[in-house]
């Protein structure tokens, strides 16, 4: 873990209340009434006291500053060898289930939970079953917590790093904090890269996408995978900026990221999913797909 996390404080590592209280921004930033939930009115969701929570200015001005390239590079070194701990896949849910939190006010369910709440409203959909796989390993990144990095290292908007900042990131004001915001190297239409390089050559903000994807790349199809790394790529599936960083490839699997989205925000809902019926099925599953141990 990167060592100069030790001069943050308590609330610089978890400027929020709530691990998933970011999502719940992107719900009032992007509203679909409708989607997906069947339980809770879209009024219902987000049913904070205060709508306007100074926790995530906070979180995105400490992601915007610190979120630097040479972070970016510090991270993948430091996570994508996954040499920290290795447990059989079901484990891994109880390992991440430690990350429950009393404060989210759309489900007080454990994160196991919601990634079947979210596998089951794509499964209930008749997608094919390596998307309903997407769903129940999602926001296994997530973990990163566990290993000791704040949030905003974690969860959050994803953008490029190495290049100028497009205005359609949230709270774009906060980046001019970030040591990369005066390097003429980064700040460039296309800072280090090449007009339509594609998003595979492109480094993002560090976060539980990337390391998830790298997790599942030899594991599960394309398709699969870009819902995996830029499902919190805002700026990119919802705003369509960056589109000169893109190649071909990129664009024709825009579609599935924008299909799996909506199944991760609106899926949450009151009723825990019957572990005991559903076993069976996600067993075979997760067989299908992932060898029995994974790597963190």
């Amino acid at each position: 873990m990167d060592t100069r996390q030790n001069n943050f404080t308590a609330k610089e590592i978890n400027p929020l209340n709530s691990l998933d209280e970011w999502e719940d921004a992107v719900l009032e930033r992007y509203p679909e009434p409708g989607a997906i939930a069947k339980e809770k009115t879209e009024a219902e969701f987000r049913n904070y006291d205060t709508p306007q929570r100074d926790t995530v200015r906070e979180f995105y001005r400490l992601n915007h500053t610190y979120q630097t390239y040479d972070f970016v590079q510090e991270k993948r070194a430091a996570y994508l060898s996954f040499d920290k701990k290795e447990m059989p896949v079901w484990e891994a849910f109880d390992f991440l289930n430690q990350l429950v939190d009393d404060s989210d006010p759309d489900t007080d369910l454990d994160q196991f939970q919601h990634l079947l709440q979210t596998a089951e409203a794509i499964r209930a959909d008749g997608h094919p079953d390596w998307m309903v796989m997407v769903g129940l390993m999602h926001d296994m990144g997530k973990v990163l917590c566990l290993f000791g990095e704040p949030q905003w290292a974690v969860v959050g908007d994803t953008f490029p790093v190495g290049c100028a900042y497009s205005d359609k990131i949230v709270y774009p004001e906060f980046f001019k904090n970030n040591p990369d915001f005066n390097n003429p190297k980064y700040q460039s239409r296309l800072g280090v890269y090449t007009e339509n390089c594609g998003l595979r050559n492109v480094h993002m903000s560090w976060g539980h996408d990337e390391y998830v994807y790298q997790m599942m790349k030899d594991h599960l199809p394309e398709p699969a995978l870009y819902m995996l790394r830029y499902h919190s790529f805002y700026a990119w599936h919802r705003e369509g900026s960056y589109d000169y960083l893109l190649d071909d490839h990129d664009r024709e699997m825009l579609k599935w990221v924008k299909l799996f989205n909506p199944y991760d925000l609106y899926s949450k809902c009151p009723v825990p999913p019957d572990w005991k019926q559903l076993r069976p099925y996600y067993e075979d599953l997760v067989a299908k797909y992932l060898p029995r141990t994974l790597k963190f």
